[in-house]
């Protein structure tokens, strides 16, 4: 197996990575946004008071 980030050989103690420093850029990556899966934009949700009807 190789590392996603580099493509050199899987180290056991940082496994599926080869070091830190690739474990490292792939955490960064998640925690940035560049992991993201794109979909279609969220709809901006209803305000539930205007969409209730009045009691009567």
């Amino acid at each position: 197996m190789s590392c996603p980030i580099c493509g050199k050989e899987t180290v056991q103690a940082y496994r599926p990575f080869c070091s830190r420093r690739c474990a490292d850029v792939d955490l960064a990556r998640w925690l940035g946004g560049g992991y993201a899966i794109p979909g279609d934009a969220e709809k901006d949700p209803v305000d539930p008071q205007q969409s209730e009807k009045p009691r009567q």
